[in-house]
């Protein structure tokens, strides 16, 4: 049994998280992750023109009805992301409406933006003050994980750039942005994300100072996720240079390489992707919206794959539960060899 801050935190038994992966359904996946002992997190969700706030409500009530164990959910805080201060407002007072949401729903996770989107919030602060509800925020640059501290946050996730999805404009791998974050701030929980998918690298993670890793391509790849079979198929035969960091709607974002992808660019910084959102209109977000949920109905090739370097190691796809069970033991065995490198 591997006990950390973060498993007591949160009181679950294994130190491992659902990355959040909108904006498609990680819903059941998430049901999955708990009942296996580890932190279900529900994506941020509103493919096909759908309400995000309906549709996080459903989820969560899905959730409840499926586990008694705890969950989290994510809420994307970019200023490219117009839904995310109603959710902030809207979603506390929903969880302060149900005794099991208030007893389950555990951990929030921000990202892709600032956290005082959900700080400011005068639900979330009534929140806060009658539950044991954690925010963490979503950190891939040394520099944002000081202003998330300093804004109030319980925890960070570390994001290096071998993740999946939206990544920063300074590409730090995890291995270095970790170190650098343990050792700015060493009594921060740390949640470490980012090419994440086997027992030697929650080793890896938790001698760096993590308490917990979260995975997304590694979930992905599993019978419960709702992801396309499309999708999951690809994982398996991967390679981990079969991904590329393009430009994004929040910015960078690392993608599996297709058609879709050959037809992005990189922005250099965060200045260039300034300029450019002020030439993006309503229909020109539209359009790019419609490759998401192209991948959501299995168009692989012209759709937005989101997807890790770490599919490089993923070789098949396993149940939740055994991915999990063997990541720990895998950990827990390594981790009791370790004192045997230590000359007497």
């Amino acid at each position: 049994m591997l006990e950390t801050n973060i498993t007591k935190m949160f009181g679950i038994e294994h130190p491992i998280i659902g990355a959040p992966m909108g904006p498609f359904y990680t819903t059941k996946l998430a049901v999955a992750i708990s009942e296996a002992g580890g932190l279900g997190v529900l994506s941020h969700t509103n493919l096909l023109g759908r309400s995000s706030e309906k549709e996080l409500k459903k989820n969560m009530e899905y959730v409840v009805e499926h586990t008694d164990k705890p969950f989290g959910f994510n809420i994307r805080t970019s200023r490219m992301q117009p839904d995310a201060p109603h959710l902030c407002r809207v979603i506390p007072k929903f969880i302060m409406g149900d005794q099991r949401l208030r007893e389950q729903c555990t951990y929030i996770i921000t990202s892709a933006g600032s956290p005082k989107t959900l700080q400011s919030s005068r639900s979330y602060k009534k929140l806060k003050e009658s539950t044991e509800v954690k925010n963490f925020h979503v950190a891939p640059a040394l520099w944002l994980a000081k202003k998330c501290i300093d804004s109030g946050v319980d925890g960070l996730v570390v994001t290096g750039t071998e993740g999946g999805g939206h990544q920063s404009y300074e590409k730090i791998s995890t291995l270095v942005l970790l170190q650098q974050v343990t050792e700015k701030f060493p009594d921060i929980p740390l949640v470490a994300c980012g090419g994440f998918a086997t027992g030697a690298s929650l080793a890896a993670a938790l001698s760096l100072g993590a308490d917990a890793i979260a995975m997304g391509s590694r979930f992905i790849a599993t019978h419960e996720s709702e992801f396309h079979e499309n999708y999951k198929d690809i994982i398996p035969e991967a390679d981990a240079v079969d991904t590329e960091l393009v430009t994004g709607v929040f910015g960078p974002i690392r993608l599996w390489k297709n058609e879709y992808s050959k037809n992005h660019g990189l922005v250099s910084d965060k200045q260039e992707k300034l300029a450019a959102e002020h030439q993006m209109t309503v229909e020109m977000l539209m359009e790019d919206q419609k490759h998401y949920e192209m991948t959501y109905d299995g168009d692989i090739q012209h759709g937005a794959v989101l997807l890790g370097q770490s599919i490089g190691i993923i070789e098949k796809l396993e149940k939740v539960n055994s991915i999990i069970n063997n990541v720990v033991g895998d950990a827990e065995r390594i981790i009791k060899e370790l004192p045997d490198l230590v000359k007497k």
